[in-house]
């Protein structure tokens, strides 16, 4: 009998940029949950498109997507927000994390982001919140 191994497996995942290619994928994981079900249509992405632009041409908003194998299996979008609290510190907000219900089960995994700066360029020191 082959001994077994309690280590976790690691998956490695690239973490980049989303593109509007990616539209379809992000929007079916905001579908696939209880409440995304009833707000969500996946069916039609003019709305989507809408907010890809303007995501993607604010310099504070990020979304990313994980990809897996070539397949985009989770996504998240931060939100880089200027305030005065902790010296005029740059907080990052995270929102809309989503993983691909299939893939939801993974231990760990690896990542690499080869995409632009978080925080933007120049921003200095962030937060998370």
């Amino acid at each position: 009998m082959a001994a077994t191994s309690d280590a976790p497996r690691e998956i490695a995942l690239t973490i980049r940029e989303a593109t509007a290619a990616d539209l379809s994928a992000i929007v079916a994981m905001l579908a696939d949950d209880p409440l995304g079900r009833k707000r969500e249509s996946p069916d039609d992405l003019a709305p989507y498109r809408e907010a890809f632009a303007a995501v993607e041409t604010d310099p504070n908003q990020l979304l990313v997507v994980a990809e897996r194998e070539g397949a985009v299996v989770g996504t998240v979008q931060l939100s880089f927000l200027p305030g005065l609290s902790r010296r005029g510190a740059l907080r990052a907000q995270i929102e809309a994390v989503r993983v691909r219900g299939d893939q939801r089960a993974i231990a760990s995994a690896s990542a690499s982001y080869g995409g632009r700066s978080i925080p933007p360029e120049n921003a200095g020191p962030c937060w998370c919140s």
